[in-house]
């Protein structure tokens, strides 16, 4: 087994474990989670929840025909939410606290920064903050879709150095080991490519673990900021033994960096873009090699219908070489693109200053 060491972990736990039976909340396999995540805030580390459940656990409180419609799931989540922090907070002798996140809040840098400082207070006042997916208001395109890569969201949001993904079955394999008795575990990653996507069962593969493709995406925003990520087998107590023991017994997902800001965090993987700007060669230059701002004086085409303060993705000969957020909306930058910023002020009739995006709006990809 590979050492692992964490001061700050998101631990991410499903529906099959939450609500075994589909139906109901339960404790089966609950209770060694628990004395895990007690143990660990013992020894002065610090753990965030993302639980999955609420459908689950109100599915049997909503009547239906054949299968559940949106408004009739909703309706489950706000019963089965209730129950499932119960069953929780049930296990702890300390507060749990519930928040609950649709994509767009990740998306908007206000409510992103909010997240960020309501998580570092829980935290600070040794609460437990317990993270699902607002399932009785989000819509399709309101919604992350799943709880693995909202908890690889949670994890960057709070600048965690660990992400526990908790399975039902012991991590990642070389085949299907359901179906296949000689399917091997993968003990360590170091480098997520098409080869362990095809694994997880992506496109092209007949292997299929059973939503591992979502855990892999998780993983692979995790480790791309410098988070370690973990997938194991939460049904298996001797799992959390061997974690509260410094130990990886699962699939270890090793990061290629360290720890990157957590604005970078979300520029690079949250922020949604709305278009994007070609620039020259010294821009280029100055983005790359002086770690300068972008000026209007380096822009030579913008494109898209965004506003000031949207991202954008910053280009330079067809590739996109930066994402920044814009000080300036789309139709005041083609205004202004090529010109010294001492004229944005004449050209516009007013100026937000001298950038088109500031360097600390902007990270390089």
């Amino acid at each position: 087994m590979f050492e692992v060491n964490w001061k700050r972990a998101v631990i991410k736990v499903g529906s099959s474990l939450i609500a075994p039976n589909n139906n109901q909340c339960s404790q089966e396999f609950l209770l060694h989670i628990a004395k895990f995540i007690s143990n660990s805030r013992k020894q002065g580390k610090e753990v965030i929840l993302v639980s999955s459940g609420s459908v689950a656990a109100g599915k049997g409180k909503i009547a239906f025909k054949h299968s559940p419609s949106i408004v009739e799931k909703q309706a489950m989540a706000a019963i089965g939410q209730t129950q499932m922090m119960a069953n929780w907070a049930s296990l702890f002798d300390f507060d749990c606290a519930q928040i609950l996140l649709t994509a767009d809040d990740l998306h908007n840098r206000t409510r992103y920064v909010n997240i960020k400082n309501t998580l570092r207070e829980l935290l600070k006042n040794h609460a437990l903050p317990i993270v699902n997916e607002n399932d009785t208001v989000a819509i399709n395109e309101l919604k992350v879709g799943d709880n693995d890569n909202l908890a690889a969201y949670t994890a960057l949001v709070a600048e965690a150095d660990t992400l526990i993904i908790c399975s039902d079955i012991d991590g990642l394999y070389d085949a299907d080991p359901r179906s296949n008795a000689t399917a091997k575990l993968i003990p360590e990653v170091t480098v997520i490519d098409d080869s362990i996507y095809r694994l997880a069962g992506g496109a092209g593969s007949d292997i299929g673990t059973g939503g591992m493709h979502t855990k892999i995406q998780a993983a692979q925003k995790c480790v791309d900021s410098g988070i370690q990520t973990l997938i194991v087998n939460g049904r298996d107590k001797t799992v959390f033994e061997e974690l509260a023991n410094g130990r990886s017994p699962g699939t270890l997902f090793k990061p290629n960096k360290s720890l990157d800001s957590a604005r970078d965090n979300w520029l690079r993987h949250t922020l949604k873009v709305r278009g994007r700007i070609d620039i020259d060669y010294g821009a280029q230059q100055a983005l790359l090699q002086k770690g300068a701002s972008l000026l209007p004086s380096g822009i030579i085409k913008v494109n898209g219908q965004f506003l000031s303060g949207e991202a954008v993705d910053v280009i330079y000969q067809d590739n996109a070489i930066a994402k920044g957020i814009v000080l300036y909306n789309a139709s005041d930058l083609n205004a202004i693109k090529g010109l010294n910023s001492q004229k944005i002020e004449a050209t516009l009739g007013y100026s937000l200053g001298e950038t088109a995006i500031h360097r600390d709006d902007l990270v390089l990809l």
